[in-house]
């Protein structure tokens, strides 16, 4: 078996370049598959290999003041989901192209995995406020699976995003809108430009679907969720 970890932060990186050599030379000499992005807003990984030294790379990643406590999604492989390692220097960690959404010094309010369960059970939020559950992931993603009843998006590239729910405003209005994706990313931007353009009361759930399932479940939840790698989707983890 091997280790896969997903994490992304938004943290202010003056220096790009040198972390790309950096994070390039130490996750090659420990025989890392995957994708790591750096940008001035922050980084965005995918890795897989063997579990000492996902371990080893992420404890030493965690050194630098600016990715302390830094939170990944932990999952296994069977085999390496990677065929290479690619390390770059990109403009944004997730593109959207929108200088004005970003999340590096705010952020939108969000929602944990076990307060989205009990509002899905309970049909409305703690306020008892309407509930609309907004994924933010293109047409493929959401042919896997997502939550039931879910609003879906006709978008094949995040930058789409915001034609596309302009013409849903009306039917979020009066709601409280969750905004979920993957793992957590493009909640991040999403939530914040629907908050910025009036676009009811938006919060993101915390950790995306893979928080969701690795905290609750898949509770609410109809199929797999797609992910960017070698296995495809992933099926939520059986409980009893």
């Amino acid at each position: 078996m091997f280790t896969h970890v997903a994490g992304y932060r938004f943290v202010e990186i003056d220096d790009p370049d040198t972390l790309v050599g950096i994070l390039h030379a130490r996750a090659d000499a420990l025989a890392l598959r995957g994708t790591i992005l750096v940008a001035r807003e922050g980084l965005n990984l995918f890795l897989a290999g063997a579990p000492a030294s996902v371990d080893a790379f992420l404890r030493e990643l965690r050194d630098d003041v600016r990715f302390a406590g830094l939170p990944v999604h932990v999952t296994g492989a069977e085999t390496l989901p990677y065929a290479r390692l690619k390390v770059c220097h990109k403009r944004e960690i997730i593109t959207f192209r929108d200088d004005d959404t970003s999340p590096l010094h705010r952020r939108a309010p969000g929602v944990t995995p076990a307060a989205l369960a009990r509002w899905i059970a309970q049909g409305c939020d703690d306020g008892g406020r309407r509930v609309v559950l907004l994924d933010t992931r293109n047409r493929e993603e959401v042919a896997h699976g997502t939550f039931a009843g879910a609003v879906t998006l006709p978008i094949d590239r995040f930058t789409e995003l915001p034609t596309a729910i302009d013409a849903l405003r009306d039917g979020l209005r009066d709601a409280t809108v969750v905004s979920f994706c993957t793992g957590g990313i493009r909640c991040e931007k999403a939530a914040l430009w629907m908050g910025d353009h009036g676009i009811g009361d938006v919060v993101q759930l915390e950790g995306g679907i893979l928080g969701y399932f690795a905290q609750v479940g898949g509770y609410g939840y109809e199929g797999e969720c797609f992910v960017f790698d070698g296995r495809v989707a992933l099926a939520p983890p059986a409980t009893d």
